[in-house]
């Protein structure tokens, strides 16, 4: 496995929304046209973890029918991995990569 490491942060809600985000991401914003993302440490900040454990992480919570956000090509490479999003259905804003997930 690489050294790709993203932050993971797991909201409590009806369902759990796993945010995940490439760690350098923290604090900016993107805008392109109508579009944006606010990458903040409030809903994105949280623990940091590696490829693997991340895939692992991913692939149980979607067992759990999570909904996921990830920000960040290191986030939506180990999205894909766990098989949890297609990387032909990712957005771009300023080309950043980012993927939503309802399983």
């Amino acid at each position: 496995m690489s050294g790709k490491k993203v932050l993971v942060k797991i909201h409590q809600a009806y369902r759990e929304i796993v945010a995940v985000c490439d760690k350098e991401l923290i604090g900016k914003k993107f805008e392109q046209g109508n579009m944006e993302i606010d990458i903040n440490e409030k809903f994105f900040g949280g623990d940091e973890f590696d490829e693997a454990k991340a895939i692992e992480l991913l692939k149980d919570k979607a067992k759990d029918d999570a909904c996921f956000n990830f920000v960040g090509k290191k986030a939506v490479d180990i999205a894909a991995k766990a098989g949890i999003i297609d990387k032909d259905n990712v957005l771009r804003i300023k080309n950043v990569p980012v993927a939503l997930a309802l399983l």
